[in-house]
């Protein structure tokens, strides 16, 4: 990152980061626009909590929560770690029956993490996982299909764009929300961002980040709209 900034400054190329930020020791490097990683997490802990409690799930030795996690992104790193702590905020769930499982982000590696998990814990039959992003989270979601345990399991995605097309099928599936936020947000606050230097020299923000909600079959359509689609 910070070699492609000093090149950048030295030939005088304003950048933005999308998404991913441009960082070296946790500070940014060059101005950001992207989702608010932390507390996007903690949206969907808060959420996933709260179906546990609903469904006494937080003291059932046959419960087990899956993180998935993406140690490997800097950008998804505080997801995991916001999920984690507003989850443990509100259950204080067994430690004994919290399991990790590492991948590249991909569905295919979300569904081999998710299936060792799975495999290695028989006596777990009720999973609830939460993710580092959309992708791993639909391969939970297949594995927990092909292991006969989605019926009493609960996966919630992140960016909902895979989500919507299982719900607009009327897929009866175990990704039962995702936390919504819009990609196209982020591209078109970025180019503002440069546009607006450009133009007449406005100051760039270091950090510009877009909101985010949590979707279920029920209203994604509403909060969604034509991203829905």
């Amino acid at each position: 990152s910070q070699a492609v900034v000093d090149k950048c400054a030295e030939a005088g190329i304003p950048v933005v980061a999308a998404d991913d930020a441009l960082e070296a020791n946790g500070e940014k490097l060059a101005p950001w626009v992207g989702i608010d990683g932390y507390n996007i997490g903690a949206a969907n802990g808060e959420w996933m909590a709260n179906y546990a409690i609903e469904n006494n799930l937080v003291d059932d030795e046959e419960c087990g929560v899956l993180f998935l996690t993406m140690d490997t992104v800097s950008s998804c790193v505080p997801r995991t770690e916001g999920e984690y702590d507003k989850f443990m905020e509100l259950t204080n769930f067994d430690e004994s029956r919290i399991f990790y499982g590492d991948n590249d982000g991909t569905t295919d590696k979300g569904n081999q993490a998710a299936t060792a998990v799975f495999t290695a814990n028989p006596q777990i039959k009720k999973w609830l996982v939460m993710s580092a992003n959309e992708e791993s989270a639909m391969g939970a979601v297949r594995a927990l299909e092909t292991a006969g345990l989605d019926g009493e399991s609960c996966v919630i995605g992140l960016g909902a764009y895979l989500a919507k097309d299982e719900w607009n099928a009327g897929k009866d599936v175990c990704m039962k929300a995702s936390c919504y936020f819009s990609e196209t947000e982020i591209g078109g606050t970025s180019v503002q961002i440069l546009y607006d230097y450009v133009k007449d020299g406005t100051e760039m923000p270091m950090e510009t980040a877009v909101s985010a909600t949590v979707v279920t079959p029920e209203d994604y359509k509403d909060v969604m709209g034509d991203a829905a689609n």
